[in-house]
């Protein structure tokens, strides 16, 4: 598993709108809640996916992925990584992008799924980490 270079998350993240984040907690104190707050605050439109709640930074949350209308640029997962090939098998119904497990999240067999059919796969880092380090470089 390789992580795309610094300069193609440079490109994603100054390319990228819309972010789904699966596993979005409505819980302040939760990191998915931390970094999907700060990530908004940066203009970024943040899509909840977490059927347990109905709404998180003052949007609706939905269910699943198959569940949100129109194109998503990332779809940003805060989902244990024994959970990652379920998601990726769902990223692959949808119109989406990139995808990215944050900080602590491996699974090889969702990471090899995705990029045999050639998409960008993001694992084991932190979207708000790499965001700053966009800004500063």
């Amino acid at each position: 598993m390789e992580n795309p270079s610094k300069q193609e998350i440079k490109n994603i993240l100054e390319n990228s709108k819309r972010i789904a984040v699966v596993g979005l907690s409505d819980n302040p104190e939760r990191t998915s809640y931390m970094v999907s707050k700060a990530m908004q605050e940066a203009g970024y439109e943040i899509i909840p996916v977490n059927p347990t709640i109905d709404e998180v930074l003052g949007v609706k949350a939905v269910a699943s992925l198959k569940d949100i209308e129109g194109h998503v640029d990332i779809v940003n997962v805060f989902r244990r990584s024994e959970h990652l090939l379920d998601v990726a098998k769902e990223f692959l119904d949808i119109d989406a992008d990139v995808f990215w497990a944050q900080q602590g999240l491996v699974n090889e067999d969702a990471y090899q799924l995705l990029h045999e059919k050639g998409f960008t796969v993001v694992m084991d880092l932190c979207i708000k980490v790499a965001h700053a380090l966009t800004k500063s470089a």
